[in-house]
């Protein structure tokens, strides 16, 4: 037996070339599986309830798919519905697919996955000490942490994609979940082996990524048999090989020789790879039961309010001095206006990407310096910093040859209010104790 999941694109929105779509139509497939969200795009959306992919992009992936998944009689699997998967995103996510159904006349079963948590919930967990282990950097949970926090997602394992799966839904619309779950969820139902399908869904997880060359905007398609499974682009320009799809193994993750999800992890370490004609097979991946199932617990709460602006600078002598004037203009303005606010400098051409991790910081013959400012009120935040933008312009030091400035704005207006600002504030692994404790369906008849 063989199981084929077809997986259109990185993340639901990114698009996908028409002529993949049209081949993976002609080879056929068992399901077509596609994750929507990620925490890679920060607290903000997870914090404010909105996604960070535009709702048209999403609605012209999810028609093509839809209409896909109708015609072949296979199940759409759709993970991380509308970027962080909370209740808001999942209702905007099913929103547009009952607009899809309604106007091609289309009928499924549709199943909701919720993967919301109470804060009530996580008191009790708290209370009854239940086993909660903060992931690095996390603080220790606690009510105060728990009360701060705006939404509340459990990232969930496979077990719900297959119970809604046994409920009979043709398309299923869950929130948060790892991103493996809706890849593998088919093939596990069918039979196959649990690490041989985890590996196989982690290659599968961004779209064409594992491929050479890469692309999270393009499709590949995973054939899952007895002992291996295969996967290969559907686009001709690109090829899979031993190396891109192995080198997935260390995509977003510490340990490449595990993938670990609530409830065990595929061990990669005995996995084999063998290429022929752009098809890579892979052999040896094994299911690693674990002794305490734990699920990832994900929560921002609201930090203030953003004010950021950007600026050039050019002069040799500023360059040089760049990060004392920086230090000198924030420490006037503190003076000036002392009070509870945070600000943030980036120098792009410096340190700007890995800040005071870089471990080469050679300046160019330009830099470019981002002021970020956070603040509990919006006023505050615009306030402060119009006050670094004007002290660091006109900030004197010794070899000044102009006193015109000594930052080029590419913008005006130069401060832009950027709204709320949110930080991560649960960051948790907490111990389940049922596969669907933290999820709850939902399953409805469209069209």
């Amino acid at each position: 037996m063989e199981t084929r999941v077809y997986s259109p694109t990185a993340i639901l929105g990114y698009g996908f070339p028409l002529e993949s779509h049209r081949r993976a139509l002609r080879e056929g497939f068992d399901a077509i599986a596609v994750d929507a969200g990620s925490t890679d795009p920060g607290p903000y959306y997870l914090g404010e309830g909105v996604g960070f992919v535009p709702e048209k992009a999403v609605e012209r992936d999810l028609r093509l798919l839809t209409r896909a998944a109708v015609e072949q009689g296979a199940p759409l699997l759709i993970g991380t519905s509308g970027g962080a998967g909370a209740k808001p995103h999942v209702e905007a996510t099913l929103r547009i697919l009952r607009r899809i159904l309604a106007g091609e006349g289309l009928k499924a079963r549709t199943a909701v996955v919720y993967t919301d948590v109470s804060k009530e919930t996580l008191y009790s967990y708290i209370e009854e000490g239940r086993r909660i282990e903060p992931l690095p950097g996390a603080p220790p949970l606690t009510r105060e942490v728990v009360e701060e926090s705006a939404r509340i997602v459990a990232q969930v394992g496979v077990e719900p994609f297959l119970e809604a799966l046994r409920l009979g839904a043709d398309i299923v619309l869950a929130g948060r979940s790892v991103d493996v779950a809706p890849f593998s969820a088919v093939p596990i139902k069918r039979g196959h082996d649990w690490g041989l399908a985890i590996h196989m869904a982690k290659v599968l997880e961004c779209g064409a990524i594992a491929a050479d060359p890469g692309s999270g905007s393009d499709g590949m398609m995973g054939v899952i048999r007895r002992d291996h499974f295969q996967v290969y682009p559907l686009n001709p320009r690109r090829r899979a090989t031993i190396t891109s799809v192995a080198e997935h193994a260390l995509y977003e993750r510490r340990d490449p020789y595990r993938e670990c999800i609530p409830g065990g992890c595929a061990d990669l370490s005995q996995a084999e790879y063998s290429e022929n004609e752009g098809v890579v097979t892979v052999r040896g991946t094994r299911w690693v039961p674990a002794k305490t199932r734990m699920v990832k617990l994900e929560a921002a709460r609201l930090a203030g309010y953003r004010t950021v602006w950007i600026a050039g600078a050019r002069d040799p002598g500023f360059i040089e001095k760049h990060m004392e004037l920086i230090r000198q203009a924030e420490e006037h303005v503190r003076s000036l206006l002392p009070g509870d606010y945070r600000v943030y400098w980036r120098v792009y051409g410096v340190n700007g990407v890995m800040a005071e991790r870089e471990p080469s910081p050679r300046p160019g013959h330009e830099i470019a310096i981002m002021a970020e400012v956070i603040a509990k009120d919006p006023e505050t935040s615009k306030t402060v910093a119009g006050l670094l933008r004007s002290t660091l312009l006109h900030l004197g030091w010794p070899g000044r040859k102009t006193t015109a400035g000594n930052l080029a704005f590419p913008l005006s207006p130069s401060d832009l209010p950027a709204g709320t600002a949110y930080e991560w504030s649960i960051w948790h692994l907490v111990e389940e104790r049922d596969p669907l404790e933290h999820a709850r369906l939902r399953v409805e008849e469209y069209g």
